[in-house]
């Protein structure tokens, strides 16, 4: 298998890709590593169905704010945890020298690195020395002194397999339960779910919500309209038959979903928002 590093972009803009190692492709829904000389930005982040773990390796963010929710937001931030969302955001970045190693677990693939109730982190940005304690700044350091963009992805291989290797394993029925929701997009009813893996509907809900971070109706939710913004993104927007192809009620429910899970119609988004790597945000 080759997994050559690959650059993309010329004088300060850099994306740095390399195919992930088998044994992380369970869990790891994509790796990206940014190098970029930033002017100031803000960028709105919404709902994924994955959670996102950043490694800072040069100038931090200086402010996330969860859109909807009390609170100032975090303050300044530099490698992070991104649970599992059902709400938008907006990240800041002073401008400078940012490097970046962006990572987007599924959320049984985080609750398996991280080994807590996923729970603790929905709709939540975490610094990730709160989450894995004094060896994430190890980490970090590490990473930054590596010799090239190969030697950072060979040590972070190397500590995410350890991690995942000796992590909790999620209950086989959650597991198939989160298949069969992200496999249809959304679209199975909740009931349905609960009859595939033989549980009552409040066990899996208790079950589910504490491994995946999501109740099954939120995460349905979120994978429908990740489903929905992915069509709109594509273009031209026909925004009557992405609800139905993505099992909305009609385009007035898709509507009011965009406007909950995004802060903003279908086609203000699919003309306003930038995607969150192209900012090189979290």
């Amino acid at each position: 298998m080759d997994r050559e590093v690959t650059v993309i972009g010329a004088g300060g803009l850099r994306r740095v890709t390399r195919p992930l190692h088998p044994g992380l492709q369970p869990y790891l829904c994509g790796r990206t590593g940014y190098s970029h000389l930033a002017p100031p930005y803000q960028v709105r982040m919404v709902p994924t169905g994955h959670v996102i773990l950043t490694l800072s390796l040069a100038e931090p963010f200086s402010q996330i704010r969860r859109l909807g929710m009390p609170g100032p937001g975090t303050g300044r931030i530099g490698s992070a945890v991104v649970g599992m969302e059902d709400r938008p955001a907006w990240c800041a970045h002073p401008g400078g020298r940012q490097e970046v190693i962006r990572l987007e677990f599924t959320p049984l693939g985080a609750y398996r690195l991280l080994a807590l109730p996923m729970r603790e982190l929905t709709n939540r940005v975490v610094e990730l020395d709160g989450v894995l304690g004094p060896e994430a700044g190890v980490l970090v350091e590490r990473l930054a002194a590596a010799r090239d963009w190969g030697a950072r992805f060979d040590l972070l291989d190397a500590v995410l397999l350890a991690r995942l290797g000796r992590g909790p394993e999620p209950a086989p029925e959650v597991e198939h339960a989160w298949r069969l929701l992200s496999d249809s997009a959304g679209a199975l009813p909740i009931a349905r779910l609960a009859d595939e893996v033989g549980w009552s509907r409040s066990y899996l809900v208790r079950r589910f919500t504490e491994q995946v971070g999501l109740t099954p109706k939120t995460s349905a939710r979120v994978l429908r309209f990740r489903r929905a913004a992915e069509l709109v993104a594509r273009g031209p927007v026909d925004l009557a038959g992405i609800a139905a192809r993505c099992g909305f009620y009609d385009q007035a429910h898709l509507t009011r979903e965009f406007r909950s899970l995004a802060g903003l119609t279908p086609g203000r988004m699919a003309t306003t928002t930038r995607p969150v790597d192209e900012a090189f945000a979290l």
